[in-house]
């Protein structure tokens, strides 16, 4: 008689096999031997061969499979192999069919297969299958009792180990700029620089402040600086113009004369009323009328017939922004463009990313943390420095996301790789991230996209993929 029993799982599920071993000295045969997790059933397949086994007529060998990992064990259904007497013996008293299970009479040569099925424990991830075998009397006594291990069970799920691929930035020319805007107030139909007039002298210092800023850096060379007046819409279109110009060239002869400026480092523009500033604050703040003063502003009239129409339609409205909007509308944006000089000693570039960080360059960022062991907390900080500096460049992203990624902090490994563009090298980073959080198919996807543009990593995460997902 033969127990069979139908495992559909092994199909679908990863299988664990061993090689054939034998137990009871050499009588009886142990092969092929399957363990495999699927859905959270354990299935368990052998073949027991006796060979050569002597067991008396009144007699009987018990074989129990038994899972143990630690204080933890399970006993699985057994084979229980009989003499002669003994088997007919227990046929007769078996008040059940299910008392027969698992009995069969000794016959060399003759297989028995063995199957069966129980829950899926985590303690059984690692555990040990042994097998006892009992050889009783016909009185139940235990004759003898041996303990081998059949093998030791590997169902650990499967965690993708990336291999992280950051890319060098290009060396390009360091030009930077910085800007600011100030609210320079002058008396009615004047324009000279009046240092003591009402907030001029905070408003100027904010100039001088980012001027100094840039020329108080012995690595840095202002390139040029560039301020452009603007006026507020009310008065006439002509008016304004006049004063948006005229005022502007005094706030810039007036910064000449303090800072002497090469002849056309500093140079100046103007715009006679800022409807962009007005439309800007009404579109992002609760004002009655809202739309409709937005239609207005938007409309094609020109200036002056626009601002009549605003003022006379909305009176109550107009009043308040020319109160309150306006004298913001008067402002002097103002914009230093200077260039920092290379550092070609990572030593120096360092000491540079110590103190100011925003002169160096993606390049001499990654020269720095190339210094560093990959991985480290000091290669890593290097990286975070670099996406704080440039926190929209595609390559300081791709970086970080990396960075990311090695810490466990997926979180942000997807944000910054929402900015990282769409290279190849982007393509094979969110493959990684979707393999650690093992969203196999779009993680297979993107290893793909990377891999048909030349990254060269991306063949072996593809292995790996069809590793963990028991793929050939």
């Amino acid at each position: 008689m033969k127990m069979k029993l139908l495992c559909l799982g092994l199909l679908s599920a990863g299988i664990l096999a061993s090689e054939a071993q034998t137990l009871v000295d050499g009588n009886v045969q142990v092969s092929n031997l399957e363990v495999a997790n699927n859905d959270g059933t354990l299935f368990i397949s052998m073949n027991l061969t006796p060979k050569d086994l002597k067991v008396k007529s009144n007699q009987k060998l018990i074989f129990t499979p038994i899972l143990v990992a630690g204080d933890d064990s399970l006993a699985l259904p057994d084979v229980r192999l009989a003499g002669r007497n003994r088997y007919y013996m227990e046929v007769r008293n078996a008040k059940e069919d299910s008392d027969l299970n698992g009995l069969y009479r000794v016959r060399n040569d003759e297989p028995v297969e063995y199957h069966a099925t129980v829950p899926f424990e985590p303690w059984m991830q690692r555990a040990e299958l042994m097998m006892r075998d009992n050889r009783c009397g016909c009185l139940n006594e235990v004759i003898s009792e041996n303990n081998e291990l059949l093998t030791v069970l590997d169902f650990v799920p499967r965690v993708f180990q990336p291999d992280f691929v950051y890319l060098p930035p290009k060396m390009t020319r360091k030009d930077r700029e910085v800007c600011g805007a100030a609210y320079i107030d002058f008396p009615v139909n004047r324009f000279v620089i009046n240092e003591g007039y009402r907030n001029n002298q905070v408003e100027l210092d904010k100039i001088y402040a980012t001027i100094d800023s840039v020329k108080n850096d012995p690595d840095a060379t202002i390139q040029e600086v560039t301020i452009k007046g603007y006026a507020s819409p009310e008065g006439s279109y002509a008016g304004n113009t006049y004063l948006a110009k005229e005022r502007t060239r005094a706030l810039v002869e007036h910064v000449q004369q303090l800072y002497s400026f090469k002849e056309g480092v500093i140079s100046y523009d103007y715009e006679p009323e800022d409807w962009v500033g007005l439309r800007k604050y009404v579109a992002e703040n609760d004002i009655s009328h809202q739309q409709q003063i937005l239609d207005i502003i938007d409309g094609e009239l020109e200036p002056d017939p626009k601002e009549w129409k605003l003022k006379s339609t909305y009176p109550e409205e107009y009043k308040f922004l020319l109160h309150n909007v306006y004298p913001a509308l008067r402002h002097s944006d103002y914009t230093v463009h200077y260039v920092v000089r290379d550092y070609t000693d990572v030593e120096e570039a360092k000491r540079v990313l110590a103190t100011r960080p925003g002169n160096l360059s993606l390049y001499e960022f990654y020269m720095i943390a190339n210094s560093y062991e990959e991985g480290s907390e000091e290669y890593n900080d290097v990286f975070d420095t670099m996406v704080r500096v440039y926190p929209n460049d595609k390559v300081a992203n791709l970086n970080a996301a990396n960075v990311a990624m090695s810490r466990g902090d997926k979180i942000s490994a997807r944000k910054f790789l929402a900015k990282a563009g769409d290279s190849a090298h982007a393509e094979y980073a969110r493959g990684v991230l979707e393999a650690l959080e093992r969203n196999f198919d779009a993680s297979q996807q993107h290893f793909m996209t990377a891999q048909q543009g030349g990254i060269v990593e991306a063949e072996a995460a593809l292995a790996q993929l069809n590793e963990i997902q028991g793929k050939n």
